[in-house]
């Protein structure tokens, strides 16, 4: 009886082991590719969703993959596709990003899969509309949802400014330039803004849209980098290393502007949202945060102008997915877009929750209210306009960061001449697309 009792228990255990290995092998595993741009613990936060989310949906696996700098991610992912590889199911991208990947069908649009949910319309609408447009076509379907979304903001040291007799942050470009000096030392710069390297057209669409004329619009055909604002802009941004005597010639490098912020070498940076929550917790000073105060003092006395920036979230399908699975990607999809989700991750990292409810809903909603400092980039969607992107965004961003690297370093002291040339380039390459 006794050994009948133990060959039974050891059937029944060898039954449920080889019940539990079907059931694994039968999960879907949905491999998420992403990258940072920022010091924040994004493998750590990104493990702790996909645990949280794997806890509510038996079944469903999430494998994050930490991909490097956004560069790198996006270059991980087309080596591996174009090699013939299987790349990701959904991975974070910078918004600019949609044209590259859709006109080589890599990515789905999301707007079959919003136009399925019983609530997609509501769903859709709680997101920022400036947050929406980098990841809609021309014609408003929607491909990528927002997610690690920024805007270039104003960092500056509050005690600094109190000492020089200032009251408040500049709100156009003369009162920063005004300031900057004011703060100048010889071992402070007044101004830092980061165009040397790391994201040089992204800082300099700021100047360009608060000069009054963007460099793109809603139409992926068209790029507009040779206009008198456009030429301006950048005259203005390579000023404040030279002439104006406020930041090193050439500008700041991304990863040391914050960097040098933090240990009193700048009074005033520009950068990312994505670095608020760093910042506010390394600091030792009073930081404040405002609107970019990029251009000239319009009617009502300020000149702000500043694009969005940051990643979207892209569904990849080669047409080989189940629906079970591609259901599965959704629901990783709706999770990350979620308010609770984004409202954890605003307050984590300082990246602007995408979408109108997650600031109301914990912990964001409180500390929103304890450091208003969150409330700036968020309120500064006002003031923003589309972040660069077209056809070909690649290849015409390459120009447009070379142009303007020559521009800032010197090299090209003619900036009409230099941005002319590259306009040429520019629609010589987007003539095929009109």
């Amino acid at each position: 009886m006794i050994a009948i009792c133990k060959r039974t228990l050891i059937l029944c255990l060898l039954l449920s082991l080889f019940i539990g290995a079907a059931q694994a092998q039968d999960d879907i595993v949905i491999d998420f590719y992403f990258p940072s741009a920022t010091a924040n613990d994004a493998e750590g936060i990104f493990q702790r969703y996909a645990d949280m989310f794997a806890e509510d949906n038996p079944g469903i696996s999430i494998n994050p993959v930490f991909t490097g700098s956004y560069t790198d991610t996006r270059n991980t992912i087309l080596t591996e596709l174009q090699g013939g590889g299987a790349g990701p199911d959904v991975a974070v991208m910078l918004s600019i990003d949609l044209y590259s990947f859709a006109e080589e069908g890599y990515i789905v649009p999301a707007q079959s899969f919003i136009d399925s949910m019983a609530d997609g319309e509501a769903y859709a609408s709680d997101f920022f509309p400036a947050l929406m447009r980098n990841g809609m076509d021309e014609d408003g379907n929607v491909w990528a949802i927002p997610f690690q979304r920024s805007t270039p903001i104003l960092y500056y040291n509050a005690d600094l400014l109190a000492e020089a007799g200032y009251d408040g942050p500049p709100t156009n470009n003369a009162e920063l330039v005004e300031i900057a000096q004011a703060l100048t030392t010889s071992d402070r710069h007044g101004l830092l803004v980061p165009v040397a390297g790391g994201f040089p057209i992204w800082m300099y669409q700021s100047f360009a849209i608060a000069f009054g004329r963007n460099i793109v619009d809603d139409d992926p055909t068209a790029v507009y980098f040779n206009t008198p604002e456009a030429v301006a802009a950048v005259e203005f941004v390579r000023s404040l290393g030279t002439d104006l005597g406020v930041g090193p010639a050439g500008g700041a490098a991304w990863g040391d502007t914050p960097v040098a912020f933090l240990a009193g070498q700048a009074a005033m940076i520009y950068h990312t949202t994505g670095n608020l929550t760093r910042i506010l917790n390394g600091a030792d000073f009073e930081v404040g945060v405002w609107y970019l105060p990029s251009g000239p003092a319009g009617d009502d006395g300020t000149g702000y102008g500043a694009p969005t920036g940051g990643g979207n979230l892209y569904i990849f399908d080669d047409g080989n997915k189940s629906q079970a699975e591609l259901d599965a990607i959704w629901k990783w999809v709706t999770f990350l877009s979620s308010p609770a989700i984004q409202a954890d991750w605003g307050a984590t990292t300082g990246y602007i929750a995408a979408n109108a409810s997650a600031w109301e809903t914990e912990p964001l909603a409180s500390l929103s209210m304890e450091h208003p400092q969150y409330l700036i980039a968020r309120d500064q969607l006002q003031h923003v306009d589309k972040e660069f992107s077209s056809y070909a965004t690649i290849t015409i961003q390459g120009i447009i960061n070379g142009t303007l690297e020559s521009i800032l370093t010197g090299e090209s002291e003619d900036a009409q001449a230099a941005m002319d040339a590259a306009q040429a380039q520019i629609d010589g390459i987007l003539a095929d697309y009109r």
